[in-house]
Formats: structure tokens, C-alpha cells, sequence
């Protein structure tokens, strides 16, 4: 039993443990990460199907799947844990930082694999369902 003037741990940190912050954070770390890795790669892939753009639809789902999701999700889990290391115990912060952090992630990537090239379907190099008051993606 830990003596509660002891310096080395707080006082919450002995009752949950060393590990269970760090379990719940990077817990949360991967499904967040998991969760904007789908939605981008599932907003390209719509992109490219209502365009007509890539290959076909098989070799478009291959890399989607077997490239892009996996490449992705390691990236946000790298930023997961480096703004977390460098804001460190300051909670609104550090949760401000990385909603800006991992979005802007997402956003370069998906602007990199964006093809706004003006095809058939798509004239402006824009489908149709995308959101005229959002710019789209794209350097």
C-alpha cells in the first residue's frame, strides 16, 4: 500500500495503476484513429467511384484497403502519441490540439489522393454530392 504523501505516484494514480491511463489513452488513440482512417478512405473511394477515376473499382478498393488504411492509421497513432507527449496533463488543450492535429492529417492526405481531374461524370473535377460551401480537396 502506497503512503499518500508519496511524491512518486498521485493519489489518483495508485488507485487506477501506472498503466491505466496510458491503456485508456491509447485505447482511445487507436479507435479515433481507426475511425477517421475508415471515413477518409471511404470519402475517397466515393470520390473516385462517382468520377470515374482510377483503375476500376477493384483496383481502387485494393489500395484503399490494403494501403491506404493501414499507412494512414499509423500516421494518426504517431500524431496521437507525439501531441500527447509533447502537451502532456493539460486536458483542454491537449484535446484542442488533437482535433486540430489529426483532422489536418486527414485533410493533406485525402487532398493528396484526391484526382481533380475534370472527367465525364464529374466536369468540374468535383462529384456532385460535394458540399459546394466546403472547398474541396486538393494542393
Amino acid at each position: 500500500m502506497a503512503n499518500d504523501a508519496d511524491p512518486v505516484l498521485p493519489a489518483a494514480d495508485i488507485e487506477r495503476g501506472p498503466m491505466g491511463g496510458r491503456r485508456l489513452y491509447g485505447g482511445l488513440g487507436t479507435a479515433v484513429g481507426l475511425a477517421l482512417t475508415v471515413s477518409a478512405a471511404m470519402l475517397l473511394g466515393r470520390s473516385w467511384n462517382a468520377c470515374d477515376v482510377g483503375v476500376n473499382n477493384a483496383a481502387n478498393s485494393g489500395f484503399l484497403l490494403w494501403l491506404f488504411i493501414p499507412g494512414l492509421w499509423a500516421v494518426l497513432l504517431l500524431v496521437w502519441v507525439a501531441v500527447g507527449a509533447l502537451l502532456g496533463n493539460r486536458p483542454l488543450l491537449h484535446a484542442l490540439a488533437l482535433a486540430v492535429t489529426l483532422l489536418g492529417v486527414v485533410w493533406c492526405v485525402v487532398s493528396i489522393f484526391w484526382e481533380g481531374a475534370a472527367t465525364p461524370p464529374c466536369p468540374s473535377g468535383v462529384p456532385h454530392w460535394w458540399p459546394s460551401f466546403i472547398p474541396a480537396p486538393g494542393f
